[in-house]
């Protein structure tokens, strides 16, 4: 007998041969009965005869089972993954809706002008009599936030006045007078920020830095623009100045003593409930100096500048990406040893810089007739925009300086420059001056000089 059959769906195969007492009943065995779906079987008398294959019942067999590839732990990780990431979705949405609607708020509360300062704009106050009368007696820390918002929506911009890598600067009209309106693209929200929160500092104001006046984030639909108000000085920045003209030995003590005013205020740590962190710049230059119509330096751009909490003694540094102007870096900043975690190491780094814009002033000083063209420093070393590391070889490397003229030395003024020059480009930081000192020097030069200031 051959038969071929399905049991539990698997398939199995028999052959054999059968006793004949069993072969019953005779004629038609039950041993040799087929069944269509199950069973197909083939009996014969003859040798070997049963070597036959035969057709598999028409019966469905099951696949062979495999064990399973998941086990308990993949299974709950297969489920509880979406499940997580769509409460995690809910939770991002729920997040920005809630912030979209405190800023909605925000900006609807500031829109509401506060009634009990209807008098401080009234129409007949002036930008400065509104700075003086909400600034604490001209020096506090700004005017109120709403008051900021109300005028700088009520600038007209005139014409751009420069241009830069935040954005534009705008002379703007308001209330008959002239504004400074500097324009970030959106990309750059974190100087905005920094800036309008360190202008911002309580007792920052000061003749010789730039007047803040308002910061306003301005959406029109289709991108926010950032505004930082300021005053609006005529004669732009240091760097524009001594390019078109030269200037006396007084304008050249004018301006050195001011900007040192301004850096010395900066670097102040005044300690008191009303006191004034120590601000350090870190880009200071001719560009981020501004001229006043009186001949006197005002310290602008503090985008980067970092704040000194005296009774913690840390250092609040901006999340930036932006680095100072490489051509004015100190050169403990260059080689990267400057220790970040000490306050005077940056107002250190603020006067080797102070140290080359004077050598840009001095230069445009005319004493009898001599005067020297307007350069940026190392013009004659480094390329016009030059790499940190081009700058790290002439500074820290080969320790050159701007070279200073053999002629100063005939006059007095100049003399005292160039000595004080020197002193603020020392390779340790330490050992150069500080900008009190410096004020102090230079407020001894101008009563020598008999300078009017």
């Amino acid at each position: 007998m051959v038969s071929i059959f399905n049991l539990d769906g698997m398939e199995h195969h028999v052959r054999t041969c059968i006793p004949k007492v069993e072969l019953v009943p005779a004629g038609k065995p039950f041993y040799c009965l087929s069944s269509e779906d199950l069973r197909n079987t083939h009996c014969c008398y003859t040798d070997f005869c049963n070597k036959i294959d035969l057709r598999v019942p028409s019966g469905h067999l099951k696949e062979p089972e495999h064990p399973s590839m998941w086990g308990p732990v993949e299974l709950v990780g297969i489920i509880a993954g979406p499940v997580f990431l769509l409460f995690l979705i809910i939770i991002i949405v729920f997040l920005v809706i809630n912030y979209h609607q405190r800023v909605y708020h925000n900006r609807q509360r500031l829109d509401v002008e506060d009634p009990s300062c209807e008098m401080c704009l009234s129409k007949d106050k002036t930008l400065q009599d509104l700075v003086y009368d909400l600034s604490t007696s001209g020096s506090g820390s700004g005017l109120p936030l709403f008051v900021q918002r109300t005028v700088a929506r009520t600038i007209v911009l005139q014409e751009i006045i420069g241009k830069g890598r935040f954005g534009e600067v705008w002379r703007g009209r308001w209330r008959g007078g002239d504004v400074a309106v500097k324009i970030f693209s959106s990309r750059e929200e974190r100087a905005w920020f920094r800036a309008a929160e360190i202008y911002q500092t309580v007792m920052l104001r000061h003749e010789n830095i730039l007047g803040f006046i308002a910061a306003d984030n301005k959406d029109n639909g289709t991108w926010t623009q950032l505004w930082l108000v300021s005053d609006y000085h005529e004669h732009g920045s240091l760097f524009d100045y001594l390019n078109r003209y030269t200037v006396t030995i007084e304008g050249m003590i004018k301006l050195a003593l001011s900007a040192a005013s301004g850096l010395a205020h900066l670097h102040m740590e005044i300690v008191g409930t009303q006191g004034k962190p120590g601000i350090a710049h870190r880009d200071l230059k001719s560009k981020n100096i501004l001229v006043k119509k009186n001949g006197m330096c005002a310290i602008a751009d503090l985008g980067l500048a970092v704040r000194h909490d005296a009774v913690t003694d840390t250092i609040d540094i901006a999340p930036n990406q932006r680095v100072g102007t490489k051509r004015y870096m100190a050169p403990e900043v260059l080689d990267e040893s400057i220790n970040m975690k000490h306050f005077d190491s940056f107002k250190c780094a603020d006067i080797y810089a102070l140290g080359l814009v004077y050598w840009e002033i001095a230069r445009r000083c005319n004493s009898g007739g001599v005067h020297e063209e307007y350069q940026l420093p190392y013009y004659d070393l480094v390329p016009s925009d030059p790499s940190i590391e081009e700058m790290r070889k002439v500074v820290c490397d080969q320790k050159l300086r701007p070279n200073i003229p053999n002629w100063w030395q005939s006059y007095e003024a100049l003399r005292v420059m160039g000595k004080m020059m020197r002193e603020c480009w020392y390779a340790n930081g330490a050992a150069r001056l500080t900008a009190l000192r410096i004020k102090k020097t230079l407020s001894q030069l101008s009563v020598q000089e008999d300078v009017k200031i």
